[in-house]
């Protein structure tokens, strides 16, 4: 069996994995510190959770530190880049760990923050700079910042970073990076458009995937229940107050959806915070540590907010509306079985979502089992403090659309809500057997 102390990594960087009580590589660090350790271009794909981060952080200060060089002015060697301010804050904190015996300086540069500190802090240049798209464009235009000294360029998220509509952003910063330059592409999914992209970054690159592509953990049980889009906050309360939950993330597709649910939990006597692009980078970060923590076990998310989240012990993923992306299910429920533990996906599902639910099951190839409404649920529902309905969501259906340059914003592309409830018995669909509760 592999180890670390088999990769040829330097004795700082052992000692501080030895320091974290890390032995053993996973599969993907396994796989691509040798290649990245020779100075190849590399295109991994993994799941969330698999230890990606690692995988290019621990080669790249191998090499920063074998090959020493002065911080060029208003520069960095390094350059890599997170679709949001969470994964950046995250990414960063891993690099300050694995090198904390070595002389590097690691920045961090996202949006919702003020910029002249940023600017203030890349003065002396920097070995490491871990940024968003936008906020990065926006150190170079004010020529803060420049990338012509950078070395290693590394695109986490890749997928979800075309997704965010940020492919514009990325050539113009693939057009002021060096030709001669390592590049790596870390993804959970890879689709076509990509690849392509891939394409125009990469140099003979080593491709590793460690799981099938699209595919979900093995180890987090899938379940649906068919319902009104009314019936979702009483059945996600109820569920909460059934389940056996250490800690739960709850997706909605929009920022304006995911207050209006933490609204009703909290009214129902259930501590919950909100994490999305609306949120000022303090608000994320509190509600994060609460969350981190265990002060609160229930945090709602959207799906891009949720990317930086690495947080461990969460037995429960709630998808209080489907995603219209199928691969955005990947990574929700990539959230939970995390480090050999088990987890529970619930998946609520209106009769408008009934399409999003088949394109799920086609692309991750397995069918989730269905269970029906809680015994009593009407009755239970009766007893639930009265819905706080939020007025955006009656303004216009599938209000919200608008994304933030920063990396923090969402795109919703929410479908109109149809209030009719599926074919069968209430609340039922055949083969509904599973209850909860009772665990």
């Amino acid at each position: 069996m592999t180890k670390f102390s088999d990769l040829g990594l330097i004795e700082p960087i052992q000692r501080a994995l030895a320091a974290k009580g890390y032995d053993i590589p996973t599969p993907i660090q396994a796989q691509a510190i040798p290649p990245l350790m020779q100075g190849r271009d590399l295109c991994g794909i993994a799941q969330t959770g698999t230890g990606k981060t690692a995988a290019f952080a621990l080669p790249s200060l191998h090499y920063l530190t074998e090959n020493i060089k002065h911080r060029p002015p208003q520069g960095c060697r390094m350059l890599v880049l997170s679709p949001t301010r969470e994964l950046a804050s995250q990414i960063a904190e891993s690099f300050v760990q694995y090198g904390k015996f070595l002389r590097l300086k690691v920045a961090t540069v996202f949006g919702g923050v003020p910029i002249n500190r940023q600017i203030r802090e890349l003065q002396q240049g920097v070995d490491i700079l871990v940024a968003t798209p936008g906020r990065l464009l926006d150190l170079i235009d004010q020529r803060a910042l420049s990338l012509k000294y950078v070395e290693i360029f590394v695109l986490d998220e890749a997928d979800q970073m075309l997704d965010l509509g940020f492919i514009h952003a990325l050539k113009r910063i693939d057009a002021m990076l060096p030709k001669k330059r390592q590049s790596l592409f870390f993804s959970a999914t890879m689709p076509k458009a990509i690849a392509e992209l891939g394409d125009r970054f990469l140099t003979d690159p080593i491709k590793v995937s460690v799981a099938p592509q699209s595919t979900t953990a093995e180890r987090v049980e899938q379940f649906a229940t068919f319902c009104n889009q009314a019936e979702k906050q009483a059945l996600l309360t109820l569920r909460i107050r059934s389940e056996p939950i250490d800690r739960a993330l709850v997706f909605t597709r929009t920022k304006h959806g995911a207050d209006r649910v933490v609204k009703n939990l909290r009214a129902a006597g259930i501590e919950a915070e909100a994490i999305h692009g609306n949120k000022s980078q303090p608000q994320r970060e509190r509600a994060l540590a609460l969350f981190r923590k265990g002060d609160i076990k229930i945090l709602v998310a959207t799906d891009i907010a949720a990317r930086g989240i690495d947080v461990g012990g969460i037995s429960h993923v709630f998808n209080f509306e489907l995603p219209n992306v199928a691969e955005q299910y990947v990574h929700r429920i990539g959230r939970t079985a995390r480090a050999g533990a088990t987890g529970i996906a619930m998946a609520f599902v209106a009769d408008d979502e009934r399409p999003y639910l088949k394109a799920i099951e086609k692309l991750t190839k397995v069918k989730l089992e269905v269970i029906g409404l809680p015994e009593n649920f009407l009755a239970e529902k009766a007893k639930l403090p009265k819905l706080v309905v939020s007025t955006h969501e009656g303004a216009r259906p599938g209000g919200d659309r608008g994304r933030r340059h920063d990396g923090g914003g969402e795109r919703s592309g929410e479908p109109k809500r149809h209030f009719s409830r599926p074919k069968g018995a209430p609340g039922a669909h055949k083969g509904a057997v599973r209850k909860f509760g009772a665990r």
